[in-house]
């Protein structure tokens, strides 16, 4: 994904699909200097993580 994507879903009020390494994931917030993204999971929402957002699929 790419990070206008990332910003754009992030924004939006609708729930969008998107899966890092497999798993269901909220996009929290997103550096678009660094293209990063904070997301948790959403069968663990408590955990949250920074990841570049190359390594997010929309589905």
């Amino acid at each position: 994904m790419d990070v206008l994507r990332a910003q754009e879903i992030a924004n939006s009020p609708v729930m969008v699909n998107v899966t890092y390494n497999g798993d269901l994931v909220y996009i929290e917030h997103v550096d678009r200097e660094k293209q990063i993204a904070t997301i948790h999971s959403l069968s663990n929402p408590n955990i949250k993580q920074s990841v570049s957002v190359t390594n997010l699929q929309e589905e």
